[in-house]
């Protein structure tokens, strides 16, 4: 492996632009979009109309593990995230690895779980009428947008991030207030928001806990924002309140969701759709122009997190490819646009075999399967990241921090892995498609292992703090 250019203390500093307010809007612009939009049908199919139990539950186990992610961020304030800290955890060169590839993974099949949403609200807003082979073929021609996006380059910019989070914001408020008018209006039916109708092969305990597994994919987001904390305006201070505060905002704002959602359409039609918040739009204002217009708000919010994701992806496959843990060739930049285009195209080809993966599978649906899956990793790397603030507790360091309250990562470690594991009623096609995913990063792990033991390149550990450089 090449040897390193310098040390951290060469590299120039990241400049702190975020205060208090645009670090709040990114925070709720990272966990909003495609989980809400595309999944309050599936996660109603499980438990029937108690669909806003699922989506709390999965809100208390994201602001456990957010308060291990403080007490990190706050102790490391740098822009590495859960490689970091399982690095100065364990200091164990493939598990830092496994936990940086696995996180790769996920922003894939959040992308993915991304792009069928958008192809269905883009057939629903169009009125095209497509069918399943239709919406897979603009399902795979909008990932191959994000590429070429991605390619191009895109700048990070504050601006545009508040633009993104008001429309996404916009739409799921436009839900609510619709729901409030109907409500209003005597149209609502309350007896299916505390009714339980779960699988035949699943009691009540089971069922909720298989739908807050789905569920759990509308929450995350939060623990990327733990990569901004050099560009933040004194960190220690800064993101706890704002952290929990923008966890908070979205827990009501999706729990709001669920209940119109299910008090307004029944069951078995909101799962059965595609783009269900259309239909509980459709329901409580009926003639009115608003369900014509929200499908495009849902392709803007899903659009955004998938290209979020995907520029994400891409750059830590570039970073450690660098680093001479991955084939060197997907470290190759293009010399024009300066963007890790071998990396860019890598990424957009998995994504495209999840899609069709799951899309011949007649018995999965398509956004349950890879939005499931996406929680399934990101789940596993929540209960490294929760054991992680228990070892480094060991770690004295001189700046005061935010300390999460004492047993707070024990349960979120416990709940993470519960939900990771298959009693808790996760459907097979989550373990098929994440154990592809791990076999992937095995052999091409393995392959790098090889040669760089024939060309003599000496295998470094994995340096976080510039997987994304």
């Amino acid at each position: 492996m090449a040897e390193a250019t310098g040390t951290n203390e060469d590299r120039p500093a990241l400049k702190r632009v975020l205060g208090p307010k645009l670090l709040l809007l990114f925070i709720i612009g990272d966990i909003l979009g495609t989980g809400i939009y595309a999944l309050v049908g599936q996660v109603a199919e499980e438990v029937g109309g108690a669909a806003w139990l699922p989506f709390l539950i999965a809100f208390a186990v994201a602001m456990v593990t957010a308060f291990s992610y403080l007490e990190l961020v706050t102790k490391y304030p740098a822009a590495a995230g859960a490689a970091l800290y399982t690095h100065k955890a364990f200091g164990i060169h493939f598990l830092t690895f496994m936990v940086t590839f696995v996180v790769m993974c996920s922003g894939i099949t959040s992308a993915s779980t991304a792009s069928q949403a958008f192809a269905s609200n883009l057939d629903e807003g169009f009125g095209l009428q497509l069918g399943d082979g239709g919406i897979l073929l603009i399902a795979l021609g909008f990932m191959a947008l994000v590429a070429l996006v991605n390619f191009r380059g895109v700048g990070d910019s504050l601006k545009v991030n508040v633009v993104l989070t008001l429309v996404e914001l916009s739409g799921l408020l436009l839900v609510i207030l619709v729901g409030v008018y109907a409500i209003a209006g005597g149209d609502a039916d309350w007896s299916r928001v505390v009714a339980f109708d779960t699988p035949e092969d699943k009691g009540v305990f089971l069922a909720v806990t298989s739908a807050t597994s789905l569920a759990f994919f509308a929450m995350v987001g939060f623990e990327d924002s733990v990569n901004m904390a050099e560009e933040t305006h004194d960190p220690r201070r800064t993101f706890p309140k704002i952290m929990l505060t923008g966890l908070t905002i979205t827990g009501i704002v999706y729990v709001l969701v669920a209940i119109v959602s299910v008090a307004l359409v029944p069951v078995g039609p909101l799962a059965a759709s595609d783009t269900p918040l259309v239909e509980v739009v459709r329901a409580g204002a009926p003639g009115a122009p608003a369900d014509t217009v929200l499908p495009f708000i849902s392709m803007f919010a899903v659009a955004n997190t998938a290209l979020i994701n995907m520029l994400m992806a891409s750059r830590l496959l570039y970073g450690m490819a660098r680093q001479a843990v991955l084939p060197k060739p997907l470290g190759r930049v293009h010399p024009g646009r300066r963007t890790p285009w071998v990396s860019i195209v890598f990424t957009t080809l998995v994504s495209f075999a999840l899609i069709s993966y799951v899309s011949l599978d007649s018995e999965s649906d398509v956004v349950s399967a890879l939005g499931g899956t996406t929680s399934l990793l990101l789940l596993a790397v929540f209960t490294v990241v929760n054991v992680a603030v228990l070892v480094l507790r060991r770690d004295r360091v001189a700046a005061d921090h935010f300390r999460a309250p004492p047993g707070l990562p024990v349960v979120g470690a416990v709940t993470s892995l519960y939900l990771v594991l298959p009693f808790s009623g996760r459907d097979t096609i989550q373990y098929e498609l994440a154990g592809l995913l791990i076999v992937l990063g095995l052999v091409l792990y393995g392959i790098t292992v090889l040669l760089n033991r024939r060309l003599g390149v000496q295998q470094k550990t994995i340096d976080p703090a510039t997987l994304e450089d």
